[in-house]
């Protein structure tokens, strides 16, 4: 029979190891449903990919470089994602628009629609930093 010290160990492993297991099925749950497909035939994440791909002749240096300004408080491990998925979205802004090249305020648009709302804070915090106006803005919020 298992007794004492041990038991307790086995036991609050399985707990932690049930835990870890849980949250990663969370987010590949989560990133299963982004790729299901819609009513259209493509998913979240096929869209994201046509709006990059079919706008990545508008962007500019100063764009790009704008952008890797604007994602620099996000966690090195999710920059890719957030900046796929900002990149997406500013995409479908400029396309919508007929724009013949990215500007700013596609990418401030942009970023402002495809964060999170809970992390407007964080996003007003940068631009503020950044000396941006967000006024003109404000709708979006």
């Amino acid at each position: 029979m298992l007794s004492g010290w041990f038991l307790w160990f086995i036991l609050i492993w399985v707990i932690i190891l049930f835990s870890f297991f849980a949250i990663g099925g969370f987010f590949m749950f989560r990133k299963f449903l982004k790729r299901m497909p819609k009513e259209d035939g493509k998913s979240i994440m096929d869209w994201e990919d046509f709006y990059v791909d079919a706008s990545l002749r508008l962007w500019t240096p100063a764009q790009k470089e704008f952008l890797e300004e604007l994602v620099s408080p996000v966690p090195e491990l999710f920059r890719d994602v957030a900046r796929h998925k900002i990149a997406g979205k500013i995409g479908e802004i400029a396309l919508s628009d007929m724009a013949s090249q990215i500007t700013f305020d596609h990418v401030i648009r942009g970023y402002i629609q495809a964060t999170p709302k809970r992390d407007h804070k964080f996003l007003r915090k940068k631009l503020n930093q950044m000396e941006i106006d967000v006024r003109p803005y404000e709708h979006l919020f």
